[in-house]
């Protein structure tokens, strides 16, 4: 069960003087772990895209790939929480990253041959992907203690938010020297890295030496079904009103403001203002923000960091209002830059909260329903926003998806703990059967 919350500090107080989470060198080496995987994600799609560019692929057989990886992201995230409550979430890291290293040569030699041979390569790709989420989390709140968790969250988004950067823009300088085979292969060695750097919790390992650990389970005991033991964290889950209110809020969000960002920022910049320069310069300028937004949330701590974290979140309905009606394009690219600066202002809290606040043996499948709720919807929101906009005019749509972005947390903000992202004192398990999170 986990601990009772502490009061949050006060507002831009840190904690005591404690060595930086970035000198430890059990978190380097996770964080090492993380932005290779990090690296390998966002290169693929980029690589694939250059083998359509000359031609070994077609649009469609890129379509299929994608889908293939996000089919099995989605197929193993659920898997992969499980196994990392169940066994060592460090074992689920390193299977997880050979899984998707050895799927990258197999890419590699069904290009120009097979689809469907890449196709499952793409699979077993998105599958690791998708099992390292949820371990990542959990092993993040075994290496680091609680004082430095948001130091740690902060630098593992800031490896996200350089790797978007940095991964397309690697693939392409290399693409002037290599073939995409080879660069194929050279995304299946970052999954290697990811999936041998990485070590074994310290807080873990010392949980398990404990005498109450080293019983083991009782003997002749039955383990449960997966499904069983899924099932036990999203009762966890709904042990927490404001997590199921925050993912709510966050899956609405990620299914309308990322979709506008995803289909209708192109749209509009080629419609409205005959450039591609807005494009651009909206992506870049978000990715800005979220760099900038890590690096303050890792130092600062609000009164009310759940509000905070709420109101960050909402930020993100700046990036469709912004092209509801035509304006600057100096004026879109700052509201992309300030809806980058509230989605890490949201990220950072919200990992940290769930960390501290989840029982520890269910850290992983609590985290494995977000990654599946938050990303697995995100594809719906891309799917449909098009259409949308044909039947309904890109004003309209856009003008509802700001609407959803700033409702979504404002209302997520009223349940129980949400202020503080921490359970109520006086909230108890049986009050909170029956609640179901927000679709």
């Amino acid at each position: 069960m986990p601990t009772p919350s502490a009061p949050p500090p006060a507002a831009g107080a840190l904690p005591g003087k404690r060595r930086s989470v970035l000198l430890d060198l059990a978190f380097l080496r996770l964080w090492t772990g993380a932005t290779a995987s990090g690296l390998a994600t966002w290169a693929l799609p980029f690589v694939l895209g250059l083998a359509v560019l000359d031609r070994t692929l077609t649009a469609t057989d890129l379509g299929l790939l994608l889908a293939a990886r996000t089919a099995g992201f989605l197929a193993a995230v659920p898997t992969a929480g499980v196994l990392a409550d169940r066994h060592s979430r460090r074992g689920v890291v390193l299977w997880a990253g050979l899984a998707a290293g050895a799927a990258a040569p197999v890419m590699a030699a069904g290009l120009g041959r097979s689809v469907l041979l890449m196709a499952a390569g793409a699979a077993v790709a998105g599958a690791g992907q998708g099992a390292c989420r949820p371990a990542y989390q959990a092993l993040t709140a075994e290496v680091v203690d609680a004082d430095r968790r948001q130091q740690a969250n902060a630098a593992m988004t800031l490896a996200v938010r350089v790797t978007t950067l940095v991964g397309p823009s690697l693939a392409a300088l290399l693409a002037v020297f290599l073939g995409t085979g080879a660069l194929l292969t050279g995304i299946g060695l970052l999954w290697l890295v990811a999936a041998c750097v990485p070590g074994r919790g310290a807080l873990r390992a010392a949980a398990d030496a404990t005498p109450e650990a080293a019983e083991g389970p009782a003997a002749g005991a039955v383990r449960a079904s997966f499904l069983a033991e899924f099932a036990e964290g999203v009762r966890e889950a709904r042990r927490h009103p404001w997590f199921l209110a925050g993912l709510g809020a966050l899956t609405a969000v990620i299914a309308t403001g990322y979709s506008a960002t995803g289909v209708a920022l192109p749209l509009v910049s080629r419609d409205e203002y005959g450039t591609e320069v807005v494009l651009a310069g909206a992506l870049t300028a978000y990715t800005a923000g979220a760099l900038a937004g890590a690096l303050f949330i890792a130092r600062f701590r609000p009164r009310s960091p759940g509000w905070a974290a709420l109101a960050g979140l909402a930020a993100y309905g700046c990036a469709p209002l912004s092209l509801v009606v035509p304006v600057h394009p100096v004026v879109v690219m700052a509201a992309y830059a300030v809806a980058g600066v509230g989605i890490e202002l949201f990220n950072v809290p919200w990992f940290t909260a769930a960390q501290r606040e989840v029982a520890p043996d269910k850290l992983a499948r609590v985290s494995s329903l977000d990654f599946l709720l938050s990303y697995g919807l995100a594809p719906v929101g891309l799917a449909v926003i098009a259409p949308a906009i044909d039947a309904f005019g890109a004003t309209a749509v856009l003008a509802v998806c700001a609407a959803v972005c700033f409702a979504a947390p404002a209302a997520a903000a009223l349940a129980p703990g949400a202020r503080t992202f921490s359970r109520p004192p006086d909230t108890t398990a049986t009050g909170l059967r029956g609640k179901e999170p927000a679709r």
